[in-house]
């Protein structure tokens, strides 16, 4: 079962065990039935737990680990960027108090490479914000593969054959819900977890037109 980046696909999570069931049950006799266990029962052959993801993304000891990484480090960028703007903000100023003394071909020239630092910061901004992103989605990432397991590794303990996400549930008896044991298990399994922050890469710079060709001399007309 493969997981998106963002989270569990839309989860029904199909455990490979109905064949297998199936199997065992056609090589023995039937048996008579067996008075009906305490709780939540579903239809014959169908047995449901639900897992409340969302929840577990929120509460896990490892989740709540990732998310005070990436705060942090948003923090330091925030503040990497806040002192690259105060700096271009004196260059800008400086730039309005010289335009009386500059010619205007100077003046032009200073624009176009205060212009450019604009952009370069602009570039900058966006390439920290989406190594947060990245760095963010793969520390998830990892929480997933290991809940999933856990959510497999139970529902085989319980022959269960459907396992729902929560959110895609209108009502649904509590006594299916397994988030809880799901969680103990994972905070046991994966009680912290290091990001991974990948380094910022800005974008190159748009490239710039290429000046337009001259055009070719015409052909001289023969005498």
């Amino acid at each position: 079962m493969s997981l998106t980046r963002a989270g569990f696909a839309p989860l029904v999570f199909f455990v490979v065990l109905g064949a297998m069931l199936a199997g065992a049950q056609a090589q023995q006799p039937p048996a008579a039935p067996a008075p009906a266990a305490p709780g939540p029962t579903a239809s014959p052959g169908l047995n449901i737990l639900v897992v409340d993801v969302q929840s577990l993304l929120q509460n896990s000891k490892s989740a709540k680990m990732v998310r005070q990484q990436i705060e942090q480090k948003r923090a330091e960028y925030a503040k990497e960027i806040s002192t690259q703007e105060g700096v271009l903000r004196q260059e800008r100023d400086t730039l309005q108090r010289q335009q009386a003394s500059l010619s205007a071909e100077a003046l032009n020239q200073k624009g176009k490479e205060f212009q450019q630092k604009v952009n370069e910061l602009d570039r900058s901004v966006q390439a920290k914000r989406q190594a947060l992103e990245r760095s963010n989605a793969e520390a998830l990432e990892k929480i997933q593969e290991a809940m999933l397991k856990i959510i497999t590794g139970i529902s085989k303990e319980r022959k269960s054959n459907l396992v729902f996400q929560r959110s895609e549930l209108v009502l649904f008896d509590q006594g299916f819900d397994v988030t809880d044991e799901v969680l103990q298990k994972l905070d046991e399994q994966l009680p912290t977890l290091t990001v991974n922050f990948a380094a910022p890469v800005a974008s190159a710079p748009a490239a710039q037109p290429a000046a337009a060709a001259a055009p070719a001399p015409a052909p001289k007309k023969k005498k």
